[in-house]
């Protein structure tokens, strides 16, 4: 496939896709508002591999996430793994409509599902997000990972490489949770564009090295 023809093919799965104090780390402890992956108002083998997240066509920088999931050895792409993402809207919050349910009342509706493909593959459509309106975080995108017949957890926030925030002491605590989650952004088409690979369990203690956990 030409490289100029990617763009109008993901959006158009991301289209007719699913419209819809954590202590990291260690495979055994809580992994709080991981359970709103299981928010997805259709089941999850109806995903597709592309999402395109509410905000998209608002006001805003568009951009485009996409990359593989890889299993634990870095190589073998992991198919039909669930990939939830939230994040702040334009304002620096999670955005509500009001009559919000579980963890949309904290997430907010800026919020997708994806599912992989048999090659690995996920990509996803947003607007870029802002910080919070208070303090110096970074501006980051929450992923929390669902592969089959294991629970939920997290992998690093996505993150970007140019965010005046992410500063080298920022970068420092980074825990490498799936792989570095910093995105390096280039524009395509009109479109803020990124890749990240994601490594399913990298750094991640206790992490089962048999399934069905």
């Amino acid at each position: 496939m030409k490289t100029g023809m990617l763009l109008p093919v993901l959006l158009l799965l991301a289209l007719t896709s699913c419209a819809q104090g954590n202590p990291r780390g260690n495979f055994n402890m809580p992994c709080e508002g991981c359970e709103a992956i299981f928010e997805c108002p259709v089941p999850f083998a109806q995903l597709n591999w592309a999402d395109t997240l509410p905000d998209f066509n608002d006001a805003g920088p568009k951009m485009l996430v996409t990359g593989t999931i890889y299993e634990i050895d870095g190589k073998t792409p992991a198919r039909n793994v669930v990939l939830y993402v939230y994040h702040t809207d334009q304002t620096g919050v999670y955005p509500t409509k009001g009559g919000e349910k579980g963890w949309a009342k904290r997430h907010g509706y800026v919020r997708g599902w994806i599912r992989t493909n048999e090659d690995g593959r996920y990509a996803f459509y947003t607007l870029r997000p802002a910080s919070y309106p208070t303090g110096k975080t970074p501006a980051h995108i929450h992923p929390v990972i669902k592969e089959t017949d294991m629970k939920p957890y997290y992998v690093d926030e996505f993150l970007f490489d140019d965010d005046p925030y992410l500063t080298p002491a920022e970068r420092k605590q980074q825990p490498g949770y799936g792989g570095s989650g910093i995105l390096t952004l280039t524009k395509k088409e009109g479109i803020l564009t990124a890749n990240r690979d994601i490594v399913l369990g990298l750094n991640i203690t206790n992490y089962p090295k048999q399934k069905g956990l």
